[in-house]
């Protein structure tokens, strides 16, 4: 049975790496699957010709997620010209890692209006849509929760202001029957951090299980958010790091 049969997910960022992942992941359990990208296009063409594969319907849509208006028209759009929406995955984020000292306002506002304002822009626009058992599953950071190394403090802050984000909308959204939730990953291997890159080893000495996860480890917990046994389950915050933070 494809558990997502007859539903509508919109991936923010979804054109690589995680976001990828879970867009491939959500269309062979049954959804058509829109994704945004900011640069890569061929790469986001190319996953949509993967998808429409599996049978169902996919479209790319190229949106800055520091712009609210962008990130709204695609929500829109995604309404628009795949009939709807149920789930949301805002999964699109950027990190900028520099000494406290160095950063500038500058970075503050890139990051804050990517990281959060980015998620309650798209979460908002998609309230007309969303009905009963609809999903909103924002995608976070172990860091959220534990800063190991120097320089990621705007990092953090983004990431843990997620999780207050999520609890709150959880609370308000609950008497619409839409669930809001939180997955938190930790090193993931991705062309953004690979398993063998410079800092690869460091990480593993911070994990119980000592290996890289994948992002298709971070599309299936997306996947079960996404779907009707996590029915019960909101404003919840699930930590995917292979133990980091234990």
């Amino acid at each position: 049975m494809k558990n997502l049969a007859n539903k509508t997910a919109l991936v923010t960022g979804g054109s690589r790496g995680i976001g990828a992942a879970i867009a491939k992941r959500l269309a062979r359990e049954g959804a058509n699957v829109a994704i945004t990208y900011q640069a890569s296009a061929e790469k986001a063409t190319a996953l949509v010709k993967e998808i429409e594969q599996l049978g169902v319907k996919s479209i790319a849509i190229q949106a800055d997620s520091a712009d609210p208006l962008a990130v709204k028209k695609a929500v829109d759009q995604t309404a628009r010209e795949l009939g709807g929406l149920d789930i949301l995955v805002n999964n699109a984020g950027i990190a900028a890692y520099k000494d406290v000292s160095e950063m500038t306002i500058e970075d503050f506002d890139l990051i804050t209006a990517v990281n959060i304002r980015a998620v309650f822009a798209g979460s908002h626009a998609a309230l007309p849509y969303l009905k009963k058992g609809g999903r909103i599953i924002n995608i976070g950071s172990c860091q959220a929760e534990r800063m190991p190394t120097p320089g990621g403090t705007l990092y953090a802050m983004s990431k843990s202001a997620l999780i207050g984000l999520t609890k709150g909308m959880a609370r308000d959204l609950g008497k619409k029957g839409i669930t809001v939730n939180a997955v938190h990953p930790g090193p993931i291997d991705t062309d953004m951090n690979p398993a063998n890159g410079p800092h690869a080893d460091f990480q593993r000495s911070l994990m119980a299980l000592s290996a890289f996860g994948t992002a298709d480890d971070i599309a299936g917990l997306v996947s079960y958010l996404a779907g009707p046994e996590s029915g019960y389950v909101t404003g919840a915050g699930f930590v995917i790091d292979g133990g980091t933070n234990i």
